[in-house]
């Protein structure tokens, strides 16, 4: 028999988020999470995301022990501003019984006909900024700390419940020494002596962080147009500036700004954590840090995490002027592999920017929506 309980105490939460460690154990591929962190994300009184959202976690049981997870979650914004009525699943893992699945999502359920809401789609999070999509391609490559890794049964599953294909995404990799700066050389001196921009490069994060605000607003502004883009407000604009702006090394924090310092384009780069993270086991304390710390300073695998440029710069090869200076900070650091977040397969534009770099496409996710 299958029963589902809500996790609401920091025990029940804990044991929510450590039931993935069991169901991938010995998989060499899957990332785990910092279990700290992550009831941090969960916590109602940390994190600003439910400020504009609400969000129930689900534990499923068989036989007295965890058989699966998943997060019911409304983003009220979404839901008023931009009248979609969504109810949003997340957070989803599962052992092989499709049983299970149909009981955890029952709950999704429960709460979309509860608010008047006609549709679900998932796996997402609370914003743009969570982890998005069902693996459906690359399960024999390693994850990131920012995206979900799962069984190839998890995508069969949503299709035998009714479940369509709603958006597609798309993951790709190229080895630095693909880039050749023929590409964007010439580019990026034309480009900023016509329009008067130049590049803005860091060496600390406290050089980085009066900028951090002017970034996060262009980031709404770039991204307004994708149909599935929801704004970040300006309490999460300080909970991520806390939270990871501190994390990431500013040399790979790249702005471009033009005569009257307003930031036109800008990049976020991360080294590779995927290994530390495994190393970690889900705990900074007592060697955790050190895994991770050593990767942040020592890692040649580099992830493209955001990109943006303003919609009046779009389409003027602001770009070349990025990735001139990324040429050069990772031929410092002796970069060997680029990676590509998960970006919509529809939005041809940003794919549109790497096509000089011979980027092969490594893993396919994608999210699955059924009407209530």
């Amino acid at each position: 028999m299958i029963t589902i309980k809500e996790a609401k105490t920091k025990s029940e939460l804990t044991d929510y988020i450590k039931f993935p460690f069991s169901l991938y154990k010995n998989n060499k591929y899957w990332v785990p999470p910092i279990i700290a962190d992550e009831l941090e994300t969960f916590d109602k009184t940390k994190n600003p995301a439910f400020e504009n959202a609400e969000a129930y976690f689900y534990i499923a049981y068989k036989n007295n022990e965890i058989v699966g997870r998943i997060a019911a979650i409304i983003n009220w914004s979404e839901v008023n501003d931009q009248q979609k009525k969504k109810v949003r699943f997340g957070w989803f893992d599962v052992i092989d019984d499709i049983e299970v699945t149909k009981a955890l999502l029952e709950k999704v359920y429960e709460l979309g006909r509860k608010n008047n809401l006609d549709h679900v789609e998932g796996p997402m999070g609370f914003s743009n900024l969570d982890k998005v999509g069902v693996l459906t391609e690359g399960f024999d490559e390693i994850g990131t700390m920012i995206t979900w890794y799962n069984h190839p049964y998890y995508a069969n599953h949503f299709e035998q419940l009714g479940y369509s294909v709603e958006k597609e995404y798309l993951e790709s990799k190229f080895p630095f020494e693909n880039v050749k700066p023929e590409f964007f050389e010439k580019a990026n001196d034309l480009v900023k002596r016509r329009y008067q921009l130049s590049p803005l490069n860091f060496k600390t994060t406290k050089e980085v962080m009066p900028h951090v605000d002017k970034m996060f607003d262009l980031f709404n502004e770039s991204y307004a147009s994708l149909s599935s883009f929801v704004a970040i407000s300006d309490v999460q604009k300080e909970y991520f500036k806390k939270k990871y702006i501190s994390f990431i090394n500013p040399e790979f924090i790249k702005f471009v700004e033009d005569k009257d310092h307003n930031i036109v384009a800008f990049s976020i780069v991360m080294p590779s954590f995927s290994e530390a993270l495994q190393k970690s086991k889900g705990k900074l304390f007592p060697f955790g840090f050190l895994h991770l710390l050593k990767a942040k300073n020592q890692s040649k695998d580099m992830i493209f995490y955001l990109i943006g440029v303003h919609p009046d710069y779009q389409n003027k090869a602001v770009t070349a002027i990025i990735f001139n200076e990324y040429y050069h900070t990772f031929k410092e650091k002796g970069v060997v592999n680029c990676f590509r977040t998960p970006e919509l397969a529809d939005n041809l534009a940003i794919h549109n920017l790497w096509k000089h770099f011979n980027p092969v496409v490594h893993k396919r996710r994608c999210t699955f929506l059924k009407n209530l």
